[in-house]
């Protein structure tokens, strides 16, 4: 089904892998040895790197994006600190959506609040403006603004239109204020991955069972881990654009770096449609282009996929899954216990019936759910069947209005309702936890992006856990069709049949959408609401740090929604401090009351008051500070205090700053890691201010409560961070350790020194 390579290889004539063990082979196809430094150039993905980037050197890009997109948990953070930044316009196409916090029953008026904020920052800066329930982010980019060639940014981690030939990046905010700014995404030129699909998806078979089959296959090995997947061979032309965009929108659950895929004549078609051909180019590889890293799928031998909780990658065959039903279930279980930590009880295996396995909920949705092909095969399976009317419900999400017209005039939405199926407009709060909550130990279904614990808006700490896992939209329509009984969709074959053609109407966009790009009116006033506040000050970094631990992690991977829980505490997006306040609260609840009471005796220092009488224990461990050599006369007042958090590895999912910036202004001064789960994180880290540890050694030697002493920092950024010494201070005693920051640009250091970005980009106006 899935064959990954474990070297790299080269492509001959887009249809030919040669590992380079055998590269002879490429001198026997095409006459010539291969070269590879010239075949690497021969990707689509050098393509279009290279003509966005700025630097002269074409293996330390300094891109240049051609538009923007952020949604409304990060678009008013992001203006914030881009007008503390000294920003006047918005000097490129900047989209702006309304389909996260769309519900205002989430913290009352407060969303409606930020919506208003983001009409008037349009107005204001010249930019787009989709309201609440007109469209998903990423279905809305894909309609009007992703083309072939072109590079976008976005601050939501699933920023990818690669079926539409985009290299799209995820980043958090602070990356897209550099842009707003005039500066640029600094990055090594990444490795590329060939994804070779051969074959076609058999009629039952959807893209979420690609995709979870690929998150199965290269999570948990890094395969593709900060590198680009690159999707040619002739299994893409299998598969219509709108099918394509749905496998490509799950890569960011590979950890890849972003995506992207050969054209063809459908390409054309799917942008002619949305009235965009001029943006269509054909984009192949070269006769003879040369891969990091190849995957290689067999699209015939795809069958119906789950992803059982709590993550995407944890992929079985629903064949498999019932064939040792009872097996995997327990092994669901014991995950679920490490979630919830004894504070509430999830049971699968109760839920088996006569040999199979019952579910309480089914969700299409969102960016990966919610597209026309999906519904239209979803509404095949259910057309003259019923949902029922017990205990299983099922909600579809189409994810625009334009498409949710279509479906109305084809009656295809009529025949979902009449199956009593629940259809609702635009909405990302089903994949984020902010909508359609199972019940108490209840598992849904769906078709959404991710899985990870708690995102379906269940609150262990309350004593209420539910679980998500996903399957395709076919499935999941089985299932109703099978009244909650989890079913493969090849169990109804005979139901699927060609999709109508597609008729994008973009009457709803022209009425409601408002498009200011080139047209800001800079006297036009911003409009706040009581929940909207500015980014508190952050000092520079000082010369000397003392870092308390205020939590130790030692979880194989800790999610961003673990770090800042979604759904619910997304009513305090635009409020950083109310935002702040859930910072670990899901996995560490006393973090927030440890870190603060640092960022207590931070501002004490700062204010010239007397550390030792606000924590008398601090004067034992400047004693031991001041017995390190040429430390003998270290006063606290050269000394910065700040909170650091310890985790294995940090940082999958979410693009969302706020990870990063909740940290921040509560204290957070550093993170100690093994590794970063991914390089938006980091990213994050790096932009609010935060020095991106790595340690050499074990963590057994840390734990909450010590201090660690960092002496020097400041000077070290100018120079060699690949060994940093530190000292941990507990019991009167002191303990070497080893950290090290990876490869930072010189900007990201200035950053860092400069305490945020927002402080980097002041000192530059100055």
């Amino acid at each position: 089904m899935i064959k990954l390579y474990n070297e790299g290889v080269y492509l001959v004539g887009g249809s030919e892998i040669v590992p380079e063990s055998e590269s002879a082979r490429v001198t026997a196809l095409t006459g010539h040895a291969p070269d590879r430094e010239e075949a690497a150039k021969g990707t689509i993905s050098w393509g279009i790197l290279q003509s966005h980037n700025l630097s002269g050197d074409d293996k330390k890009l300094k891109i240049r994006f051609d538009a923007l997109a952020s949604h409304d948990i990060t678009y008013v953070g992001i203006i914030q600190t881009a007008r503390a930044s000294g920003m006047t316009r918005f000097p490129l196409p900047y989209v702006l959506t309304c389909c996260h916090n769309s519900l205002c029953a989430v913290g009352g008026t407060i969303n409606s609040d930020d919506h208003m904020f983001g009409l008037t920052a349009a107005q204001k800066y010249g930019c787009i403006f989709v309201p609440p329930h007109m469209a998903v982010i990423h279905q809305y980019m894909r309609e009007m603004a992703a083309g072939c060639g072109k590079m976008i940014l976005g601050s939501d981690s699933h920023t990818r239109y690669g079926a539409l030939g985009t290299l799209a990046v995820g980043e958090g905010g602070g990356e897209l204020d550099k842009q707003i700014l005039g500066d640029t995404w600094d990055n090594d030129y990444p490795g590329v991955v060939c994804v070779y699909l051969k074959g076609k998806p058999q009629p039952y078979v959807g893209p979420h069972d690609i995709a979870i089959a690929i998150c199965g296959a290269v999570y948990k090995n890094g395969y593709v881990k900060n590198k680009i997947m690159e999707f040619v061979g002739p299994g893409v032309s299998s598969m219509t654009t709108d099918f394509r965009n749905g496998v490509d929108v799950m890569t960011t659950e590979t950890t890849c770096l972003s995506s992207v895929w050969r054209t063809d004549g459908d390409t054309r078609d799917y942008l002619k449609i949305h009235g965009r051909e001029n943006d269509f180019r054909p984009l192949d590889p070269a006769p003879v282009a040369w891969y990091d890293g190849c995957m290689e799928i067999d699209l015939d031998q795809i069958r119906p996929m789950i992803a059982m909780p709590f993550h995407p990658s944890n992929a079985f065959t629903i064949d498999e899954l019932n064939r040792d039903l009872g097996d995997i279930l327990r092994e669901t279980e014991k995950a679920a216990e490490k979630v919830s930590q004894g504070r509430a009880e999830f049971t699968l295996t109760d839920k088996i019936e006569n040999g199979s396995l019952r579910v309480q909920q089914g969700v299409i949705a969102g960016c990966a759910g919610g597209t026309y092909n999906n519904i239209i095969q979803a509404a095949n399976v259910l057309r003259g069947k019923s949902c029922g009317n017990g205990s299983f419900s099922l909600d579809v999400y189409p994810s625009s209005m334009p498409l949710f017209l279509d479906l109305t005039r084809k009656g295809t939405l009529a025949d979902l309702m009449a199956a009593g199926a629940v259809v609702k407009t635009a909405f990302c709060g089903p994949c984020f936890g902010a909508g359609d909550t199972p019940c108490h130990n209840g598992l849904s279904v769906r078709h959404t992006t991710r899985n990870f614990p708690n995102r379906e808006g269940s609150k262990p700490g309350n004593g209420q856990m539910s679980a998500v896992a996903l399957m395709d939209a076919r499935s999941i329509a089985a299932t109703a069709a099978n009244g909650g009984i989890l079913t493969g969709a090849d169990r109804f074959a005979e139901c699927f049949a060609k999709e109508p053609a597609y008729s994008f109407d973009p009457s709803p966009y022209r009425a409601r959408v408002y498009n200011g790009v080139g047209n800001a009116a800079a006297e036009t006033p911003l409009h706040y609401g009581p929940n909207i506040k500015d980014w508190p000050e952050r000092a520079p970094l000082g010369e000397h740090i003392l870092l308390k631990v205020c939590s130790k992690i030692l979880d194989e991977v800790t999610t961003t929604d673990e770090l800042i829980p979604s759904g619910e505490t997304s009513s305090y997006r635009s409020n950083p401090l109310g935002l702040a306040e859930f910072t670990l609260s899901r996995r560490d609840p006393a973090y927030v009351g440890r870190t603060k009471a640092v960022d207590a005796l931070e501002k004490t220092r700062e204010e010239g008051g007397d550390i030792f009488a606000a924590d008398p224990a601090l004067s034992e461990v400047f004693d031991l500070i001041r017995s390190l050599p040429g430390c003998e006369k270290l006063s606290p007042n050269g000394v910065e205090i700040g909170s650091v958090l310890y985790a294995n590895r940090p940082g999958d999912g979410s693009a969302r700053e706020q990870a990063a910036s909740c940290q921040r202004v509560i204290g957070g001064l550093a993170n100690i890691v093994q590794d970063y789960a991914t390089k938006r994180y980091r990213s994050n880290v790096i932009n609010w201010g935060m020095l991106p540890f790595h340690l050499k050694g074990s963590p057994n030697d840390i734990e909450v409560g010590d201090y660690i002493f960092v002496p020097g920092i400041r000077a070290r950024l100018d120079g060699d961070l690949s060994s940093i010494p530190a000292w941990i201070m507990k019991k009167g005693a002191l303990k070497k350790i080893e950290l090290y920051i990876r490869d930072m640009t010189k900007e990201e250091r200035e950053i860092v020194k400069a305490g945020c970005l927002i402080n980097f980009n002041r000192n530059k106006a100055k």
